[in-house]
């Protein structure tokens, strides 16, 4: 493929699906710096990943597969350096930018996306954005049986939250 094209492409994807990027940026970094650290780092893939797309799948499930693989893979480079690097007294866990949406339902359900593992994660980004179970299993690499088992899995757990916090603020 030609530079030029693959660049044509490469912005063409990056403008219809910039959304669907930073939904998975959202749900696997915490703090705008790592955001935009993700971000990167998922353009890059995609961006590689240009001449290698023949077409066999929606370009919406390639360009999911190619972040989601690129978030997992981010998230266990950046777990692994903070695991090596030496404590300074702080609190290592990851800090929630303040939310710059005014839907307090939708940030509780990121806060849940979060805790999730990456599967899981990847997953449930998949379901919300509507794809059928055959896709995401396609996407993950996986069974559609899987797939379901996992997602009835996440929802009852979702439910038990939700039902938690309800109580608590009755």
């Amino acid at each position: 493929m030609k530079p030029d094209e693959q660049k044509r492409i490469f912005e063409e994807w990056l403008a219809e699906y910039r959304g669907l990027l930073f939904k998975v940026v959202r749900a696997y970094a915490f703090t705008l710096h790592d955001q935009d650290d993700l971000f990167q780092e998922i353009a890059t893939q995609v961006w590689n990943s240009v001449p290698n797309y023949r077409g066999d799948c929606a370009v919406t499930t390639w360009i999911y597969r190619v972040a989601l693989y690129a978030a997992m893979a981010w998230t266990k480079k950046e777990q692994r350096h903070r695991d090596n690097q030496q404590s300074m007294g702080s609190d290592d866990r990851p800090i929630l930018q303040p939310s710059s949406h005014e839907n307090p339902q939708l940030d509780w359900l990121y806060e849940q996306i979060a805790q999730l593992d990456g599967i899981d994660r990847s997953l449930t980004l998949l379901m919300l954005d509507g794809f059928s179970y055959r896709e995401i299993a396609a996407t993950m690499g996986i069974s559609p049986n899987h797939v379901g088992v996992k997602l009835n899995r996440i929802k009852q757990r979702l439910a038990e939250q939700l039902k938690k916090v309800q109580e608590n603020a009755i």
